[in-house]
C-alpha cells in the first residue's frame, strides 16, 4: 500500500531516503520498539522486525543475533549512553540511521515526564560521521532537512533555515 500522507515531514523524508538506498527485498532490523514509522515502512513493502524495548546500552543480543540485511536506527542513537557499542555490534553490512542535530540555539531535548525520553547526545553532523567511521562504517549517502514550526519567535524562525535532522546510509567497511 502506497501512502502519500505521512504523520510527519520526518517520516516522508525518511521513507524517501530509505527507498533510494535500500531495496524492499532486504530484511530490516529496526532499533527500537514497533512504532508508527515501522508501520509506514511495512506499508512500503519492507519486511521489518524491531528490537523489544531492551536497554540497548546494556543488552545488544537482539542486534548480535539478527540476520537482517539492513539495520535502521531512526531517532534512537541520541538516547543511548554508548551508541558506539551498538553500532559496532551490528552484523548487517548496511545501516540507515537518522539523528536530530544539535542546534546552537536550543538545548538538548529532555522530557520532564518520561525519564527514558531524553537525549544523552545531540550530535553535529561531523561528530556523527566520526562515530560511524570509528565503529567501522563508511557513509555512502546523507541528507539533512529542517523542521519548521508554526510558532512565532526567534527560534521558530531559525528552524525554517537550520537543519534539524540528519540521515545517513552507510556500509560496513
Amino acid at each position: 500500500m502506497y501512502k502519500k500522507n505521512y504523520p510527519s515531514k520526518r517520516f516522508k523524508h525518511t521513507i524517501e531516503f530509505l527507498k533510494s538506498n535500500v531495496s524492499n527485498s532486504e530484511s530490516i532490523l529496526d532499533l527500537g520498539i514497533e512504532n508508527a514509522l515501522t508501520n509506514v515502512m511495512q506499508q512500503h513493502g519492507y519486511s521489518v522486525k524491531n528490537t523489544k524495548g531492551e536497554d540497548l546500552d546494556m543488552d545488544t543480543s537482539t542486534i548480535t543475533n539478527s540476520n537482517a540485511d539492513v539495520v535502521t536506527a531512526f531517532e534512537i542513537l541520541e538516547h543511548l549512553i554508548s551508541p558506539f557499542t551498538v553500532l559496532k555490534d551490528i552484523k548487517a553490512n548496511k545501516l540507515v540511521a537518522s539523528i536530530p542535530l544539535r542546534l546552537w540555539f536550543s538545548s538538548a531535548y529532555r522530557s520532564k515526564t518520561d525519564l527514558w525520553d531524553r537525549h544523552f547526545h545531540e550530535f553535529e553532523d561531523w561528530q556523527f560521521d566520526w562515530l560511524l567511521e570509528k565503529a567501522g562504517w563508511k557513509i555512502i549517502d546523507r541528507k539533512k532537512w529542517t523542521n519548521p514550526t508554526k510558532k512565532i519567535g526567534f527560534r521558530p524562525i531559525l528552524r525554517w533555515f537550520t537543519p534539524r535532522y540528519y540521515i545517513v546510509y552507510a556500509e560496513r567497511v
